[in-house]
């Protein structure tokens, strides 16, 4: 099975780092082969071709349709996080919602 590559994006960076770090943690756990990593979201374009998911924190609602032009013609899948989990930086349920995402 190979590793499922995310990238994480918020405003500056800051909260999706604790995200990231939480989500690795979780994966882990779960014995998930994921590489999660957190970037700005102004760095979205140099990662396009090397992630299988985008998580956009809930704050950048407004981004999703220039991310989803970055994405056109990739397999990459572009999910807004939830409010509840990003909020307490539940790294088990973003897992979760990212999973379910990805069975779509």
């Amino acid at each position: 099975m190979s590793t499922t590559n995310v990238l994480l994006v918020c405003g500056s960076g800051a909260s999706s780092g604790f995200m990231a770090a939480n989500m690795r943690k979780a994966a882990k756990e779960q014995g998930l082969d994921m590489d999660i990593k957190a970037r700005s979201e102004s760095e979205i374009e140099n990662y396009i071709d090397e992630i299988d998911a985008l998580m956009v924190g809930p704050h950048l609602a407004y981004i999703i349709d220039e991310v989803e032009d970055y994405t056109a013609g990739t397999d990459v899948k572009v999910i807004l996080m939830k409010g509840e989990y990003y909020a307490t930086l539940d790294g088990s349920q973003a897992i979760a919602h990212l999973q379910e995402e990805l069975e779509r």
